[in-house]
């Protein structure tokens, strides 16, 4: 199977280091195209590859697949053997719930906190609806390693489509600095011990605008 991602800036795009885990948990061989954000052509270079001109992009050898979740979604279904979503139904429908309520959810915490994996500093305060948004994520992931993660760190124990889509939250929680209860701050370890995350990371350190 030849897979290509189409991504931004590995220091910015959240929605790209999303389907980047994902295709690391599917242990999928793919080739990477990183189109630089915040440019005069960034636009046109983008749509070239994805219809709503949008990061990240899977090509495949039927046709484009855009959105991280469809991507997550996908690569689930092509490589069952890797346990993109936890085993058991109950276990499945939470990872999904909780997938969807970030792919839709929390706004302010995108707005006031958006993703630097080159920034290690506080903001001088924290807006409250922006709290309110830390809040309730601190309340999923205690639920989630509460009730499935009894067989390893992540929030269904073994690494899922689930801490695919929260690493960018555990980033930017740690690059603004923001205090935890025990429970969230070991998960945001649990990720930046993430192989796969540490991967993207130090690519992100080592990039520079343009």
């Amino acid at each position: 199977m030849s897979l290509t991602l189409i991504i931004g800036n590995k220091r910015y795009s959240s929605w790209s280091l999303r389907a980047a885990l994902a295709l690391e948990l599917a242990e999928a061989p793919y080739s990477e195209l990183l189109i630089a954000l915040y440019q005069a052509d960034s636009k046109a270079r983008i749509l070239a590859h994805s219809p709503t001109g949008k990061v990240p992009l899977l090509e495949t050898e039927e046709g484009p697949v855009w959105d991280s979740l469809a991507i997550g979604e996908y690569l689930a279904e092509s490589f069952p053997e890797a346990y993109l979503w936890p085993r058991g139904e109950y276990a499945r429908a939470v990872a999904r719930s909780v997938c969807a309520e970030m792919h839709s959810g929390f706004a302010a915490l995108r707005t006031h906190l958006p993703m630097d994996l080159q920034r290690d500093q506080a903001l001088e305060a924290i807006p409250a609806e922006a709290r309110a948004d830390i809040q309730r994520i601190c309340e999923l992931w205690t639920e989630c390693r509460a009730r499935f993660g009894q067989d390893g760190p992540y929030l269904f124990g073994h690494a899922s489509l689930a801490d695919a889509f929260f690493a960018p939250v555990a980033a930017r929680l740690r690059s603004y600095r923001v205090e935890l209860p025990e429970v969230a701050a070991a998960y945001v370890a649990t990720v930046y011990k993430w192989p796969a995350f540490q991967r993207w990371y130090q690519a992100a350190q080592e990039e520079r605008l343009g």
